[in-house]
């Protein structure tokens, strides 16, 4: 990971896939945070245009009885508090699970220019599977889009937290 500027422009496909794999790994770590609280196991950070991270969430629905303390929602507010300013134009969203529809419309009204994404979500996704509200061309903005980055390893902890709650 890197705190300095970086051209992904000239970086090589593997350079850049190495790149995000690398800030997912700090998503899961974020992510895993949310275990202690019973909360599900989601994490975010949002990057600014130079690659320093300026916010940090993971899911605290639980911990703290807000149904919007969504890991994305959380990130996406300390960068808003860091700029100074609710736009985040320019910046990158990375997340272990790929946002819900409220996350995705949060995502779209910051400016986010950038979502990288670990494992899709299936039932209630909107950035690619269920819905694609980021990239409807009604939307004022549009979100780049890169999913499935440490998917099995974001997959795998979500799997085991709903097990283990079941079991």
């Amino acid at each position: 990971m890197s705190d300095t500027s970086e051209d992904l422009s000239a970086m090589t496909v593997a350079e850049r896939r190495a790149h995000w794999e690398s800030w997912m790994g700090a998503a899961l770590d974020e992510a895993r945070r949310a275990l202690g609280t019973g909360d599900v196991p989601v994490g975010a950070l949002v990057l600014d245009e130079a690659g320093r991270v300026i916010g940090v969430g993971h899911n605290e629905r639980e911990a703290t009885g807000d149904p919007t303390a969504h890991a994305e929602v959380l990130a996406m507010r300390a960068a808003a508090a860091v700029r100074g300013e609710w736009r985040l134009t320019g910046c990158t969203l990375v997340v272990t699970l790929e946002p819900c529809p409220m996350c995705a419309g949060a995502l779209l009204q910051a400016r986010v220019r950038r979502l990288v994404l670990g494992a899709w979500d299936p039932k209630a996704g909107a950035t690619g599977s269920v819905w694609d509200l980021v990239r409807d061309q009604r939307a004022l903005h549009e979100v780049e889009v890169l999913g499935g980055v440490r998917e099995g390893e974001c997959g795998a902890l979500l799997r085991e937290f709903f097990e283990a709650r079941r079991g």
